[in-house]
């Protein structure tokens, strides 16, 4: 081998040796560092059908807790703290509590309830399914926490008045149980509606229904995500819709950025997070 070659050789294996250590240190950095934190995004949300008694209402949505993956008993109180300081009059959650991967012992079952139950809004808290929320664990924290499930079902909500507006749960997409007919039974386009689904993809089958705020859950926003590239990692029920925010036909969505990992425990530029909004009528 001439010395012009060894030259050449070197240098490929420098430059295969550095691609290898970026690799590495990126992995490092997605599991160890990009999966801890946490991120409250806040957004005002300004609609006039809004009447006077919910202007500057508080909202937290948070969704994919995963727990037991990336999220345990330490990463969920951190999350209730941080809800809390927020005092927000009303809680979302949009789907995926415990991950199916997880095991779960009863003891830690019983631990995970307790922090639930912190969790303190001043009025309530609601949930829709995830695909992820079938399981007899999930069961039995419904009913032992105190939240309300709409599983394609929809609840009026007064706050110091008595002009509501809507709230509509739909149930779960991919296992197959979303009935928005049912969802919507109850629907009066006077009201402000807010529509909370899991998978936001959901928004494409509402047809001729309308929500003034949509939120969801699901995507991750990507999980993991690169500069000028967006999302790297899009899911079924999440191939359409998977950033964090959209416009459908005037409406807002949202889409939580998750808290915990689906599939891989890793997190690249998207840190924990959960949203906060505030709602004005003017």
């Amino acid at each position: 081998m001439t010395k012009k070659e060894e030259k050449k050789s070197s240098i490929l294996k420098n430059l295969i040796l550095l691609i290898l250590f970026l690799g590495m240190g990126i992995i490092l950095y997605s599991h160890f560092i990009g999966t801890k934190g946490l991120v409250v995004r806040e957004y005002s949300v300004i609609n006039n059908k809004l009447t006077d008694n919910f202007h500057g209402l508080k909202i937290v949505h948070f969704s994919d807790l995963h727990y037991g993956t990336t999220i345990h008993l330490k990463e969920l109180k951190n999350i209730v703290k941080e809800i809390n300081l927020l005092k927000p009059q009303i809680v979302f959650f949009t789907g995926d509590l415990i991950d199916n991967d997880a095991n779960i012992s009863k003891d830690e079952l019983t631990k995970i309830l307790i922090e639930l139950n912190k969790i303190n809004p001043e009025i309530v808290s609601y949930v829709v399914r995830g695909n992820h929320d079938h399981s007899q664990e999930y069961n039995e924290i419904l009913k032992n926490v105190d939240i309300k499930l709409l599983d394609n079902k929809s609840e009026l909500f007064y706050y110091n008045s008595n002009n509501p507006l809507l709230i509509i749960g739909l149930s779960d997409y991919l296992v197959g149980d979303q009935d928005i007919n049912l969802a919507f039974a109850n629907y009066n386009e006077e009201y402000y509606t807010i529509l909370l689904m899991h998978e936001p993809d959901s928004v494409n089958n509402l047809g001729d229904y309308q929500a003034d705020l949509i939120l969801a859950g699901h995507s991750h926003n990507g999980q993991v995500r690169l500069p000028f590239i967006g999302s790297v990692l899009k899911v079924n029920g999440a191939r359409s819709y998977y950033d964090s925010e959209y416009l459908i036909d005037n409406s807002p969505m949202y889409i939580s950025g998750g808290l915990g990992t689906s599939k891989y425990p890793f997190r690249l530029f998207n840190h924990p997070s959960f949203n906060f909004y505030r709602l004005y009528n003017k």
